[in-house]
Order: structure tokens, then C-alpha cells, then sequence
């Protein structure tokens, strides 16, 4: 019979878990506490004593964990040993897979982030996603550890996953192409033209701010006067390395009046911390556009919030996550971990940017920050904030300059601009991977030809090179091979995002993230609306 548990002895069993990894009578205190440790304390022993089947006391108390975690914020989890090896391994080292954090919870799958920059993240996978099948194999029931196992493997093999996504009726096919995945945080740093930089972001690990040093001091060598930092898909991480980033464009103020870029609230005033700017970095007075997205999240909602409130440049994109929780880890002696929320964060202005999640489930609560209907076009003023009907409520502050921008709810564009859209047979054909698929076959009778004619020059390349009619109507045949019906009316429609995706494709093989940024930004419509708004970023940022 499966097992299943109530609520209390969820809770109850929790904190019997806790009781093995900490020494939590030097911690707590009151005498209701104590009896509800009890009360923990028999549910456990008398399941293990009487319970129809064999108990495993592990696993029930680590199950516990996570549901008394689950009763706090969506954000506080628990992490097995092998996961929490894992996500260490991640931050300091490299792995072969996909590029996804996940956990198995209730015998289920779920993705807990996207790695920004991974394979899967741009395939479209996203957080709270069910994976229910790897290579046609069903992986309901099976550990976090051993879904792990299924989808790493060597570089350059495919995966194909299976997922369920809230608000979709069918289950979505990934064909993935496993990559090397490092702790990289910086995708890459190019010149778009003889002025305007370009730094994409993917997270915030140990070296971010370091890296992000490293970028900018290549970019200015390169003649960069202004500057596109992407923060789209990041999904935060380190608060310290996001301060670091901030600062190295906003200026320290004054002995009397020094710039805060964020700051905590807590319960336990021990866990309140006021990070400040610092004055002298090299790149205070360049001219910034910040793009954000929907899964823009936490620490990238420091930079991005910091920036728009000391009025240092403009934000530009769709209003991100809103994750406004700081958690910190806390490590059993079994090499097990959790993550619990301490503390609140806040914009210079006194935004917070959690959004709500009172009465709201896991599911629902990721889903809504992409379900937003947002208006498109300049919000300078942040009048396009108040038309949203979830945001009618939401408290009022003032940047820098007095423009009015809102707490609760993410960071809001200074420009609302959505991504270039594509109709259902285009997402198809890109959950399942036939762009790369088709090139790869394409470059193996190709591949020898645009070497010889293109070398290592990608800017002969992205000025010369078109995809020709003959290869989409190849790239048709291969995806019809494939399996995939083709509508003539919906191939034609996307014609133009083929054209541009192919030639990516084809770039990054060659390039890297350098070929496939460089030809990618050119029909992408944020960064394209982005590179014409430096005058207006010059004037907000009064640098002249």
C-alpha cells in the first residue's frame, strides 16, 4: 500500500529531522515547543514500531523536511545529500547533462531552475515543469539522485524528456543535446557595433562580479562607450556577487549620504544587513540599459532594481520574477542541506519585490510571474504599472529623480517590450531541438566549404551568409522526416525567425556563444529597442 501521510505528521516528522542534524534545545525555548517535539518524536517511533510495512526512517523524515518547508515561502527546500553534492559541484566545478536543477517530490520530477545559458534553458524549459519521461522511459517515482543519473551523460549525446507543464494540456517533447555545464556566469561579452557593448549574465555564482570585471575591461579595450547588460533568464544566486555587480556602475555618494544598493529585514535582527556602493569603479559613468524578463529573478532584481531606482539607467524588457526572499543554507552532518528564507530584501527606494504567494500553491504561484498582461512601450513614469489589475494595489515609491515605481511585484520596465513571438508549429519544432538536429546534418556535408570560405572572420560571416530558399525547404523535408506534420501556412509564417535561428546554429558551431549571440540579437526585439534608448539612458543618468 503506498504510504501517505497527514499534514501534522508531515510537520511532526519535520522537525524530528531537524532534531538529528542540529542541536535544537540550545536554539529554541518554550515549553509548547517542546511538547509538540514530543508529539513529533512519537509519530516517528510509533511508525516505525507498528507501521504494516518496513519503515524507512530516512526517508520519512526527509520527507517531513520538505513539507514543513513547503508550509513557510516557495522558496525554503530541502536537499538530499547527493543534491546538495551536486548544486556544490555545480558552483565550483563542471558536469555533462542538460542544465537543470531538479528534486523529486510527491514520487514526481519537478525543475527547480533552468541553468541560465544551459541547453535545456534555451529549449524553453522551465521552472516548475513535471519531467515524466526520459528517453521514453517513465520516471515517476525515482529519487532526485537517480533522475540525475538519467539525465547526465557524455557531451554531445541526446536526452529526450517528456514534461508537463501547468496550463498545457499535453505533455511537451525536449530533444536535448547534453553540454558541458560550468559554472560560467558570463555567456558572453561582444561589441554589436563600434560603440554599444554587450554582457548576457546567465547567473550569479562565486566569480560572477569577477568575470563581469574581466568582460568590461575586454569590452572598453574594444572602444565600448555604452553598455546592454542582459539579466533575462537569470535566475539570481549569490546576493553578495550581485552587489558587486551593481557597484561597479553606481557611485558611492557621499560620506553623509552613501548609495545603499539593497538591504535586509528580518525577524532576528542579526540576520539584517544595509550594502552600500562603493566610490572609484571605472565604469560609474558609462551609459546602461538593463534587460529583464519574466525569469529574471532574486539577485538579478537587486542589480536591476538598484539601478533603476538611483535612476543610473533604464530597465528595459518585461517586469521580472519577483523573488524578494534571502535564504540561507544550513548543512546536516549527513551531507544533506536546506535552504530557509531569514530575511526580506529591498530596492534603495524601500521596494520589496517578493511578489505574493499567500494562498497560493507551488505551481500557481511560479506560473502567474509568466502569465502577466502587460502593455507594451515607454513607462518612464511606471503608468503602465497601475493599468495591470494585479498590480491596482500595489505600494507606491520614488526612484532617485521622484519617478513613481512599485514594491510587491518584480521590477516593471522603464520600456515594456515582449519578445518576437512564434506560432505553435515553430514551438514544436523548437522543443524539439530540429534546428540543431538539421544543422548538425547540414554541417557534416557543409562544414569543410564554410571554413574554407569564411576562416575564422564571423563579421564576413553575419554581413555575407543567408540561409537560401533550397535549405529551408531542406530543413522542411528534415523536420516532415522527423515526424513533425507541417502546415504550409504556418511554415511561411515563421519564415523569417528559420532564416535567423539556422544561421545561429550554424554561427555557434563555429563560434561559440560569440557566433550565436552575434547573429541571435539582430531579431531580438528587447535588445534591438535597447541599443536606440542611449540618449534617453544618458539623460536619466544626467552624464551630460
Amino acid at each position: 500500500m503506498k504510504k501517505r501521510f497527514s499534514g501534522v505528521t508531515v510537520a511532526a516528522l519535520t522537525l524530528v529531522g531537524l532534531i538529528a542534524g542540529f542541536q535544537v534545545k540550545e536554539l529554541i525555548s518554550g515549553d509548547n515547543l517542546y511538547d509538540q517535539l514530543n508529539k513529533f518524536k512519537d509519530v516517528l517511533l510509533l511508525s516505525e514500531k507498528y507501521y504494516v510495512d518496513e519503515v524507512d526512517t530516512r526517508k520519512l523524515t526527509e520527507g517531513a523536511i520538505s513539507g514543513l518547508l513547503e508550509q513557510l515561502d516557495p522558496h525554503s527546500v530541502y536537499s538530499p545529500p547527493k543534491q546538495t553534492a551536486q548544486s556544490q559541484e555545480e558552483m565550483q566545478g563542471n558536469y555533462q547533462g542538460v542544465g537543470l536543477a531538479i528534486r523529486s517530490l510527491n514520487d514526481t520530477i519537478i525543475v527547480l531552475e533552468p541553468m541560465g545559458g544551459g541547453p535545456a534553458t534555451r529549449l524553453g524549459v522551465l521552472s516548475n515543469d513535471r519531467i515524466v519521461q526520459v528517453n521514453d522511459s517513465s520516471i515517476i517515482g525515482l529519487t532526485t539522485e537517480q533522475a540525475s543519473k538519467r539525465l547526465r551523460g557524455p557531451k554531445g549525446t541526446k536526452v529526450k524528456l517528456a514534461i508537463v507543464r501547468s496550463g498545457v494540456k499535453e505533455s511537451l517533447v525536449y530533444e536535448i543535446t547534453r553540454e558541458e555545464i560550468s559554472i560560467v556566469s558570463v555567456d558572453v561579452a561582444i561589441m554589436v557595433n563600434n560603440d554599444v557593448g554587450y554582457i548576457s549574465v546567465n547567473k550569479f555564482a562565486l566569480t560572477t562580479s569577477n568575470e563581469l570585471v574581466q568582460a568590461l575591461k575586454k569590452l572598453q579595450a574594444q572602444g565600448m562607450k555604452q553598455l546592454v547588460l542582459d539579466l533575462r533568464n537569470n535566475p539570481g544566486g549569490v546576493m553578495e556577487e550581485a552587489v558587486q555587480v551593481a557597484d561597479q556602475f553606481i557611485d558611492g555618494g557621499t560620506k553623509e549620504h552613501p548609495k545603499k544598493i539593497v538591504y535586509t529585514k528580518a525577524r532576528k535582527p542579526e540576520m539584517e544587513e544595509s550594502l552600500m556602493a562603493t566610490a572609484g569603479q571605472e565604469f560609474e559613468k558609462i551609459p546602461l540599459v538593463v534587460l529583464v524578463n519574466n525569469a529574471s529573478a532574486s539577485a538579478s532584481e537587486i542589480v536591476a532594481g538598484a539601478i533603476q531606482d538611483w535612476d543610473r539607467g533604464l530597465i528595459v524588457g518585461e517586469t521580472s520574477f519577483g523573488k524578494g526572499l534571502v535564504q540561507r543554507q544550513w548543512n546536516f552532518t549527513d551531507g544533506s542541506s536546506f535552504r530557509m528564507t531569514i530575511a526580506r530584501y529591498y530596492t534603495p527606494s524601500g521596494r520589496l519585490i517578493q511578489r505574493s504567494y499567500e494562498g497560493k500553491d507551488r505551481s500557481n504561484y511560479v506560473s502567474e510571474a509568466f502569465q502577466r498582461n502587460e502593455q507594451e512601450g515607454e513607462n518612464i513614469e511606471h503608468s503602465k504599472d497601475a493599468k495591470v489589475k494585479a498590480d491596482t494595489s500595489r505600494p507606491i515609491f520614488h526612484t532617485n529623480s521622484g519617478r513613481i515605481v512599485y514594491g510587491g511585484g518584480g521590477i516593471t520596465p522603464d520600456y515594456i517590450v515582449k519578445p518576437s513571438t512564434i506560432n505553435e508549429l515553430t514551438k514544436n519544432l523548437f522543443r524539439r531541438d530540429m534546428f540543431f538536429q538539421f544543422t548538425t546534418a547540414y554541417l557534416d556535408g557543409n562544414a569543410q566549404k564554410l571554413r574554407a570560405t569564411f576562416g575564422t572572420d564571423l563579421k564576413n560571416f553575419i554581413k555575407t551568409y543567408n540561409v537560401s530558399d533550397e535549405m529551408l525547404a531542406d530543413f522542411r523535408k528534415f523536420v516532415e522526416q522527423k515526424g513533425v506534420k507541417v502546415e504550409t501556412k504556418d511554415f511561411e509564417q515563421d519564415l523569417s525567425f528559420y532564416r535567423t535561428r539556422l544561421k545561429g546554429q550554424i554561427a555557434q558551431n563555429f563560434w561559440g556563444n560569440e557566433g550565436w549571440y552575434s547573429v541571435m540579437l539582430e531579431a531580438d526585439a528587447q535588445f534591438q529597442k535597447a541599443i536606440h534608448l542611449f540618449p534617453e539612458a544618458t539623460k536619466l543618468a544626467k552624464l551630460k
